[in-house]
């Protein structure tokens, strides 16, 4: 809002409205926010998980006090593409934070997650396809170079998104080819306490059965079980890859 209002800038999904309504009907964006976030909580209950829905309003909640606290600080600048890339970041990272925490700020977002969770669309993506839907018909409302520089903020928000969630909330996957691979595949279970996949393989080469190692975790473990593997077969090869989906009884997620 710092970035957008000053400028006269537009946002895409319930950030949009809000901006839309304090342009044309001067109502105070904290207001917009919470009744229109709130009419999407009440959709997402039916779509998505009950604690998804109440980290995203407990996000509402505090996003519309900021939204009413006073302004102390605003942006002025007449070189609006500044102003567009410093909301498209921030706005990106923030959301790279909530979304990998399994939270939102409701709006587009969560109707990005519905979509994700049903149709396999990156989050950032689907999230931008709602969110320009609101920011292509505001250029009867800010005019039509603001709105190709609020097109701009909202590709630069769900590259970053993106890239966050890729970088820091995606799974990796780990095939293990080793000659000890049951003292590895006891010492992993272990650790990680998870079943690990054991496939059975023949090498072309050197005509020997082999046993493949598959298991997943996120990047914390990752740091800790190439150590494990070098401890018990240093000469084990391991391949590295990241994912998108990992689906079970209690994970359902897909970035």
């Amino acid at each position: 809002i710092i970035f957008l209002i000053p400028t006269r800038l537009g946002e895409g999904g319930v950030t949009g409205l809000t901006t839309i309504a304090y342009y044309t009907l001067n109502i105070p964006p904290y207001l917009t926010n919470i009744v229109l976030n709130g009419i999407i909580l009440l959709l997402a209950v039916r779509f998505l998980n009950l604690k998804l829905v109440l980290y995203s309003l407990w996000a509402v909640v505090w996003l519309s006090i900021f939204l009413r606290l006073p302004v102390i600080f605003v942006y002025r600048t007449n070189q609006t593409i500044i102003s567009a890339v410093m909301a498209g970041s921030l706005t990106g990272l923030s959301m790279g934070i909530l979304l990998n925490s399994n939270g939102s700020i409701a709006g587009s977002t969560i109707l990005g997650k519905i979509v994700n969770k049903y149709f396999g669309i990156q989050v950032g993506w689907s999230t931008l396809f709602f969110d320009l839907s609101v920011a292509v018909p505001s250029v009867f409302i800010i005019g039509f170079e603001n709105m190709l520089l609020t097109a701009l903020e909202l590709f630069i928000s769900a590259q970053i998104t993106n890239i966050f969630l890729a970088r820091f909330g995606s799974k990796k996957s780990l095939m293990i080819i080793s000659d000890k691979s049951q003292q590895i595949a006891q010492e992993l279970s272990r650790h990680l306490k998870q079943g690990i996949t054991v496939i059975p393989a023949r090498g072309f080469y050197s005509g020997q059965d082999k046993q493949i190692l598959y298991l997943t975790c996120d990047r914390k473990q990752l740091v800790e079980v190439i150590p494990f593997i070098k401890n018990v077969d240093g000469k084990a090869l391991v391949m590295v890859e990241n994912i998108r989906s990992v689906r079970a009884n209690d994970l359902y997620r897909i970035l």
